[in-house]
């Protein structure tokens, strides 16, 4: 029995000291990355129903999607209010279809026939086109308040054609960089203590501030202009809300863990919809 003990053990190490190749290791899920594609909550989806707190800047960000373009293929004007319930298209072939069919159903409509039998009544034209003008003038001016109204949204709710400055959103240290990895890190971490101030990237105002995306925890997306937004992730404590209008270092958050498994401060910079790596922006520290 001893014998047959010995051969076995002696088969054993021969057999591992002859092994040409490493023994196979087993495969390690990546996917619990906080920022992996499940993670990051994504939309993939040709269709979307819009939830109670979503905004189209926060759909868009999930879609990677630029918000104008979003907008568009929706048929939503600015300031590109939604509401919960309401079904967006994602996918731009599909707006293109739909957009199509609409206006076959409006070419295609049947048009009423004229009964040209009935004799003109020259008093009721006359009565008519005075009714028509003072509706024309009261529609004049009516118009001429909405322009000057939105004139003066506008004015007051205008973004620069460019970023004027970038700074850094934490004074922390950078734990985490940019990846261009599918499931990376699309943004930078900064470590930190709970309670620590997150401020504003850049001037901006915030298109979105809640919980809503998971995997981000307490998030703030600021837009700075058509091109450029910024996301502030995991935060404790949110200081600013929706429509407010920021400025370049003011503290709009508090360090937090919300939606991760430690403290910290998820910073992401989007162009035109696309990730971008925020270090190329933000200035070199010395």
């Amino acid at each position: 029995m001893k014998y047959i003990g010995f051969v076995f053990l002696f088969i054993l190490l021969t057999g591992c000291a002859t092994r040409k190749y490493p023994a196979p290791i087993v495969a390690i899920d990546q996917s619990q990355s906080p920022y992996s594609q499940s993670h990051r909550n994504s939309l993939d989806t040709d269709f979307y129903t819009v939830k109670t707190g979503e905004t189209l800047y926060s759909i868009a960000w999930r879609a990677g999607l630029d918000f104008r373009l979003l907008a568009q293929i929706n048929g939503i004007k600015a300031p590109y209010a939604i509401f919960p319930g309401q079904k967006l298209v994602l996918d731009k072939k599909l707006a293109k279809i739909k957009q199509e069919q609409s206006n076959f159903k409006n070419k295609t409509r049947p048009v009423s026939k004229i009964n040209t039998n009935k004799k003109i009544n020259k008093k009721t034209v006359a009565n008519k086109k005075a009714e028509e003008y003072g509706k024309k003038q009261a529609d004049q001016k009516t118009k001429k308040s909405i322009t000057q109204s939105v004139k003066k949204a506008v004015k007051n709710d205008s973004f620069p054609s460019k970023v004027r400055t970038w700074r850094y959103p934490s004074n922390g240290k950078i734990i985490d960089t940019y990846s261009t990895k599918e499931n990376g890190n699309k943004g930078i971490d900064f470590g930190g203590q709970i309670g620590d101030p997150v401020i504003a990237a850049a001037d901006g105002k915030v298109v979105y501030a809640g919980s809503a995306l998971r995997g981000f925890g307490n998030l703030i997306i600021i837009k700075h202009n058509n091109d450029y937004l910024s996301a502030y992730a995991h935060n404790r404590v949110l200081k600013v809300k929706e429509q407010d209008w920021v400025e370049a270092g003011q503290l709009i958050a508090e360090m937090g863990d919300s939606g991760t498994d430690k403290v910290k401060l998820h910073f992401e910079i989007r162009f035109r919809g696309r990730t971008v790596n925020p270090l190329k922006y933000l200035p070199r520290k010395r």
